[in-house]
């Protein structure tokens, strides 16, 4: 029962990751593409709080439940998919906490320019680009991950 109740939490951290980043992206994305500063605050707002809420519960999770898994399971850390698997959350939480703070400044960016009736800064476009770019290696990161939860192969 234990192991049940433990894969079950372990899987809803994975899929709360996959959507939450997805669900993320595509926002912003399309907020961005607006141009329009007001929507961009309000998007970004709500995304910074989505990531405290949502992304690092399960960031905080998968671990907890992951260790539990392995430890009912037997199986060691050196075991090869769940080697790579660490590899592969450390490296998302490489680009994750990064994007954390470039949210938070795109937010801010947008807030000033909504109370200062002007465009998007230059600086606000900067950080898009960088935090688009952090998105890519993070996604296909997290999908390796799924990948490697589901077929836990003999590497």
């Amino acid at each position: 029962m234990m192991y049940h109740l433990l894969l079950w939490l372990h899987i809803i951290g994975a899929t709360m990751l996959l959507g939450t980043g997805a669900g993320i992206a595509f926002f912003m994305v399309m907020a961005h593409r607006s141009g329009d500063p007001a929507l961009v605050a309000h998007v970004a707002g709500t995304v910074v709080v989505a990531d405290f809420l949502f992304t690092a519960t399960a960031v905080v999770a998968q671990p907890i439940t992951g260790a539990a898994l392995m430890q009912l399971q037997g199986w060691p850390p050196s075991t090869s998919w769940i080697g790579l698997a660490l590899i592969l959350y450390g490296v998302i939480g490489l680009f994750w906490i990064p994007v954390v703070f470039m949210q938070i400044r795109m937010r801010d960016l947008a807030r000033t320019a909504v109370a200062e009736g002007t465009p998007l800064p230059p600086a606000y476009h900067r950080l898009y680009r960088r935090w688009f770019a952090f998105g890519f290696p993070a996604f296909l990161a997290v999908l390796a991950i799924l990948w490697l939860m589901a077929a836990k192969p003999d590497l």
